[in-house]
């Protein structure tokens, strides 16, 4: 019965072993299936994450265009070089990028210009002056045409590309329908390379007045002001707003052509496109690996602990498990010595009355002192019985430790002379002396 006990707790021993060596596996690969997940993601961030800088950066130049550029139209073509002065200046301020802006002060009129304009039909729109402003523009050269200057060849072609563009869309303007501020806005601007030109847009009201004024001459003969800002642009002057430091190492704006041929395999490239105005540019991303691979664990750290910490409860449980079968193992041991003791113990006082009765049994007469003798030894054998009878009826309360020792003094002398006395019914010839000293009693339970 033992061995086949121990044999059961061997096996339930092995199949714990067995199951923290799984869990143990499956933790080394669940802690390399995390790291390329983190290392895949990290990869799939590097590239995703560009679009997220290039909004960020973005966000003044569509403030620039969405805000500022339409204030332009709120003066209703009465800048004049002051005002457009003080305009420039809070945009220089708030706009880095413009690094510098011509202002056209012109007019629309019902009759044609000779020079410095452009005509079709009736309608005529030219050109009263050009002032330049930025900050590197000396003060002697912020005008640029008016009062005996003569307009440069550049100046007056920008001017003309726009006022094109204007004119075409007054020749198709429907008006019996107001076009919409889309419509307005892309054909009273103008977005070339690094420049964007911008003419105030008039009341649709006005917008009808010019239309009539293409196709026949009106008696009040109009003029209209109209103002057109060109602002150049300078895209290296873009703040770079890099919305994952840990991520890009470094990042910058290069020309759309730019294809360094010296990259090595120890860094990671990107790139994406800048819109319009500066579409022949790209923000250009770069980092190191090893720059990379922080962000990788720092990514699959959290991911680690996690799985220690769910692999860490799993061996908890593993060795509960083991101590709660070692305990078990333990008591099953102690109760199988218990019930081997109790069982010889049974047999001693079973075996002193059987004697005790053999020997009454067979005596052809007794003496009163042979009487007392059995009587005695009888007696407190029946009493030892009773006792572990009663032992053995409250071991079921062994695992609840309901089993206690009932302590009581027992005088040394009289426990060893009823011991030889039981002896010598089993043994005649047993002959024994003995002889104390120090000590008179001691504590123990009588019935063990």
């Amino acid at each position: 019965m033992v061995s086949q006990k121990d044999s059961g707790y061997r096996k339930n021993f092995s199949l714990i072993a067995t199951f923290i060596g799984l869990i143990s596996v499956v933790f080394v690969l669940s802690l390399f299936l995390a790291f390329n997940f983190s290392k895949k993601n990290i990869e799939n961030d590097f590239v995703s994450a560009k679009a997220n800088v290039l909004e960020e950066s973005s966000k003044p130049t569509n403030d620039f265009f969405l805000n500022k550029l339409p204030e332009i139209s709120y003066y209703n073509g009465y800048l004049d070089s002051a005002s457009a002065s003080k305009f420039v200046d809070t945009v220089l301020m708030q706009y880095p990028f413009v690094s510098k802006v011509i202002f056209y002060d012109t007019e629309v009129k019902n009759e044609r210009y000779e020079d410095h304009g452009i005509n079709l039909g009736d309608f005529a729109i030219g050109m009263k002056s050009v002032y330049q402003f930025g900050k590197k523009v000396h003060k002697d050269s912020v005008r640029l045409f008016g009062q005996n200057r003569v307009a440069k060849g550049a100046s007056l072609e920008d001017f003309n590309t726009v006022t094109l563009k204007l004119i075409n869309f007054i020749q198709k303007l429907d008006t019996a329908k107001v076009p919409s501020q889309e419509d307005l806005f892309s054909n009273f601007t103008d977005i070339s390379h690094n420049r964007v030109d911008y003419f105030n847009i008039p009341s649709f009201e006005i917008l009808k007045v010019y239309k009539r004024m293409i196709s026949e001459k009106l008696e009040t003969e109009p003029v209209y002001q109209q103002d057109m800002l060109s602002f150049e642009l300078d895209p290296s002057k873009i703040k770079i707003k890099n919305t994952r430091p840990l991520l890009y190492q470094n990042i910058r704006i290069e020309p759309i052509t730019y294809d360094p041929i010296d990259t090595t395999s120890e860094y990671i490239t990107g790139e994406i496109n800048l819109g319009a105005p500066f579409s022949d540019y790209k923000l250009y991303f770069t980092s190191s690996r090893d720059f990379v691979k922080k962000e990788i664990f720092s990514f699959f750290w959290p991911i680690a602990a996690l799985l220690t910490l769910f692999y860490g409860l799993l061996v908890l449980v593993a060795f509960l498990i083991y101590r709660n079968l070692n305990i078990n193992h333990k008591m099953f041991k102690l109760q199988y010595d218990f019930v081997t003791n109790l069982t010889h113990e049974f047999k001693t006082p079973v075996s002193v009355i059987k004697i005790a009765g053999n020997n009454i049994k067979s005596a052809t007469s007794l003496t009163e002192r042979e009487q007392k003798l059995y009587g005695k030894i009888l007696d407190e054998e029946a009493d030892k019985l009773n006792g572990l009878m009663n032992k053995l009826l409250a071991f079921t309360q062994i695992e609840n430790k309901a089993i206690t020792l009932n302590k009581d003094s027992v005088n040394i002398t009289e426990f060893i002379e009823s011991s030889l006395d039981a002896y010598a019914l089993k043994y005649p010839d047993f002959d024994v002396s003995f002889e104390v000293t120090g000590f008179k009693t001691f504590i123990t339970d009588p019935v063990l």
